[in-house]
């Protein structure tokens, strides 16, 4: 099979049943979600697998997510059926809270950076947080899209920013607090004052 077939030459490109310019949204918002995909491919290549066996299992299994995701943007048959579900959100969710346990308690803004792995997940957050409005811009515009990819780039940026910490946290490297930042987060012991 060759890796080329030439019909893209004329800016256009296939969809999941049919084709369409390729800067259309359609195309945007999943290509930005591919680009998120190998961010996350390549922030895994700098996590020490004996430290991060979780984050590791958690970014493989969210890897495949995106596919899933990207798929069902790119899909515009009559008839559609979506591979995304509700579940994978509110897995993210759990490990969202679970890994927020672990983290250092948070009362600035922070940079993005630390670890090299740290910094990849930010960059990867960032891509995340593009594919999202990316999203909504092609919800707007077109009808049956599947709200449920928004949802998940949602969540997944919050998740990536916690990932990102922990990836910083348990090398020992600091999260850099923006200098500028009034304390922005209330610490679980100030709530309950």
């Amino acid at each position: 099979m060759k890796i080329y077939t030439r019909t893209g030459d004329k800016g256009k490109t296939s969809l999941i049943g049919g084709r369409v310019d390729k800067d259309s949204l359609r195309v945007e918002a999943y290509g930005t979600t591919d680009e998120l995909n190998s961010f996350i491919g390549k922030a895994m290549t700098e996590l020490d697998a004996t430290i991060f066996a979780d984050l590791l299992t958690d970014l493989e299994t969210i890897q495949n997510e995106l596919f899933d995701g990207g798929g069902d943007l790119a899909n515009v048959m009559k008839e559609r059926h979506y591979k995304l579900s509700e579940e994978p959100i509110e897995v993210l969710e759990q490990r969202i809270d679970e890994l927020m346990e672990e983290a250092p308690e948070l009362e600035r803004f922070i940079l993005p950076g630390g670890s090299p792995a740290a910094a990849t997940l930010h960059i990867a957050r960032t891509i995340a947080r593009r594919a999202e409005r990316q999203t909504v811009t092609l919800m707007k515009a077109e009808e049956d899209v599947p709200a449920t990819v928004q949802k998940y780039l949602n969540r997944l940026s919050d998740y990536l920013f916690v990932a990102a910490r922990i990836a910083n946290a348990r090398v020992n490297v600091p999260d850099n607090e923006y200098v500028r930042s009034a304390k922005v987060f209330r610490t679980d012991k100030k709530k309950e004052d």
